[in-house]
């Protein structure tokens, strides 16, 4: 990892404000003076200090959140607020560590996103090797969304969902998704994609139209139930590891 990259995801600093400081001779890393921002960091323990402060590395943090209407999944948004927003409130946390500078909360990445009108689980990590492992197509993690829609499905379409849609503008078909029916215009829906807009896409090639829609699930983790719209929390040790030790997916979801 750069040393730039280094300190902005342990502190408060910004990497221009890292640069101008490393051309200041302000950064050390094990005890010489840093040189060059892009510096690579090599080793399990570096000591980096600023202005002879030794930086404490955060380590990795993983939180999940329940995500409610109007906030979109970035860290920064001219037009709306972010879910990164909603961790900057402390008192929104459900136990454990909250992020406490805007340095350590820039440095989380979200894990698959969400629609701005979309509510339920999002999580969000500075692990990017974990973030990858959730969202890489390799995985193959059933994503679950409960869906309410306009009118209610048919045993037809959940059967073409089984099967596949060809969506407008798509050259092949979706890999099949699994359907099950809740109430007359309720239903749980899950894939294993992450197409742009894909639920919504799906039930319109139907004949339906999404009218709310809300995640449930992301691989073996779901949603604490205990969580209101716009709390989180940090993931317990067995959910960050359920991630690492799951087996593809290839049948039906959890």
């Amino acid at each position: 990892m750069r040393i730039d990259k280094f300190i902005s995801n342990n502190s408060e600093y910004s990497r221009t404000q890292v640069r101008r400081l490393v051309k200041a001779g302000r950064v050390e890393l094990n005890n010489e003076v840093v040189a060059d921002a892009s510096m690579k960091i090599t080793g399990n323990n570096p000591l980096v200090s600023i202005h002879g402060q030794p930086l404490e590395a955060v380590g990795d943090v993983y939180y999940m959140l329940n995500k409610p209407k109007g906030y979109v999944c970035a860290n920064s948004d001219g037009h709306y607020p972010t879910v990164i927003d909603l961790l900057a409130d402390h008192h929104r946390s459900k136990g454990g560590r909250a992020p406490c500078d805007s340095g350590r909360l820039n440095a989380l990445q979200v894990v698959g996103r969400l629609d701005v009108d979309t509510t339920g689980l999002v999580l969000l990590t500075n692990n990017g090797e974990w973030n990858h492992h959730m969202t890489s197509p390799k995985s193959n993690f059933f994503k679950c969304y409960q869906v309410s829609l306009n009118k209610a499905p048919t045993e037809a379409t959940q059967k073409l969902f089984s099967e596949g849609l060809l969506l407008e503008g798509e050259k092949k078909k979706t890999k099949p998704a699994y359907l099950e029916f809740i109430a007359t215009k309720k239903v749980r829906v899950s894939i294993t994609e992450g197409k742009y807009h894909q639920v919504k896409r799906m039930f319109a090639a139907v004949g339906c139209r999404v009218r709310a829609l809300h995640r449930e699930s992301i691989g073996p983790i779901r949603l604490d139930a205990q969580l209101h719209p716009g709390e989180y929390r940090e993931l317990y040790p067995c959910e960050v590891a359920s991630v690492e030790n799951s087996p593809l997916l290839t049948s039906e979801p959890l």
